[in-house]
């Protein structure tokens, strides 16, 4: 049996509004055997940093072919471009604001074109407010159809495609300086420290001049109390057992965060 073609989505939209039911219908009347599958549409609204560390703690978990459509797009009707980009692992569609660029750090652009072909369009004349029904929508469904990417626009060079302006970690005086990437509902700080910068030491955290000790797991500690480990995509969190670090911290995205070796 031939399998269906898979779309994920992840925008801001959140789930209050008809936004994302909307382009999943547009999907639909362009493929309708198209399979969707929703990432999160609860990003921070325009917050293209932590919509970019949430898709690329999640693609790698999808077939390849996978065609992925993001919408974070605080640039919507402005001069920023629309994209499609293949790569090995897939197609991704959407705004050209940084949002893949951590992907394609890691697999790297074989095509892209920009989304300026109006005949692949939902409307001659798309909403300055609404790329995403009008736009990328579209775009996604038609690659899911078989459509050769190549026919949704035309031709842009990988190098430039737009890039986002990550902090790295840093070794400073023998400490990891890095920062809060990503909170999610739990409350729970996700920094942008990988695992492998603190390997098989000992090593404690620092959130707003509190010392937080290192664990493999929630029960090591009491309810309340604070931990810091490593979670299930690889990267430094910072947690309360049964509680809500961010609320306990006043952290926030962005806040630093130091580990001490």
């Amino acid at each position: 049996m031939t399998e269906r073609p898979l779309i994920t989505l992840l925008t801001d939209f959140g789930l209050e509004d008809t936004y994302v039911g909307v382009m999943k219908g547009v999907i639909k009347r362009i493929c309708t055997d198209a399979h969707l599958i929703d990432l999160t549409h609860t990003i921070p609204p325009q917050n293209v940093t932590a919509a970019a560390f949430a898709l690329l703690d999640a693609y790698g978990h999808f077939p390849r072919g996978t065609i992925h459509l993001a919408v974070v797009d605080p640039g919507v009707g402005g001069d920023r471009r629309g994209i499609a980009v293949r790569t090995a692992a897939g197609y991704f569609v959407g705004p050209d604001n940084g949002l893949f660029a951590p992907i394609f750090a890691i697999s790297p652009v074989i095509e892209a074109v920009n989304l300026d072909n109006p005949q692949y369009w939902f409307t001659p004349e798309p909403s300055k407010t609404f790329h995403g029904r009008d736009i990328f929508a579209p775009a996604a469904a038609y690659l899911a159809g078989g459509l050769p990417l190549t026919i949704l626009g035309s031709a842009i060079l990988a190098e430039n495609i737009v890039t986002l302006p990550l902090h790295s970690p840093r070794m400073v005086a023998g400490e990891i300086i890095g920062e809060v990437r990503s909170i999610d509902r739990f409350g729970n700080l996700i920094t942008n420290i990988p695992a492998a910068m603190v390997e098989d030491r000992s090593w404690c955290a620092v959130v707003a001049d509190t010392v937080i000790p290192s664990r493999t797991s929630y029960g090591e500690v009491s309810p309340g109390d604070y931990l810091a480990l490593v979670d299930s995509n690889g990267w430094i969190e910072i947690a309360v057992n049964s509680g809500n670090a961010r609320e306990k911290s006043g952290a926030n995205i962005g806040t630093a965060v130091k580990i001490r070796l």
